[in-house]
């Protein structure tokens, strides 16, 4: 079995949410989402709309979705991927080259974002 995992807030989902999942799981056959903690968004002065909870519960109810961990530290990554066997590790390529370092323990894939949505683009059109 091949396993993917990507790694996000997943505030607010939208379609570009969505696709990104729907093409990580096209590149293996289970696929992990690891969603940022409350504690870890605070960290990074981030605060989601949505509990990690209710974030949890929505990614839980996706179908191309296997699994959701919470995500508690930017360092948390190697130990995943060994923790949970992955094979290939995805996420946007506004973070294209940030994981390279990863290419020592699988595969790391950038996959293009949905052009024109972004939990940003919906926060800053709420305020207009």
């Amino acid at each position: 079995m091949k396993k993917v995992i990507t790694y996000g807030t997943f505030d607010l989902f939208h379609v570009g949410h969505l696709n990104i999942l729907k093409r990580a799981k096209e590149l293996g056959d289970y696929l992990i989402v690891a969603v940022s903690s409350d504690a870890f968004n605070a960290q990074k002065g981030k605060k989601a709309y949505h509990s990690e909870q209710d974030r949890k519960l929505i990614l839980e109810a996706i179908r191309y979705v296997d699994e959701v961990i919470l995500e508690e530290s930017w360092d948390q990554k190697i130990r995943d991927i060994q923790e949970h066997d992955v094979d290939v590790f995805v996420m946007g390529d506004d973070w294209k080259g940030k994981f390279d370092f990863l290419k020592d323990y699988c595969e790391v894939v950038y996959l293009p974002r949905t052009e024109g949505i972004s939990t940003t683009k919906i926060k800053d059109d709420l305020h207009k």
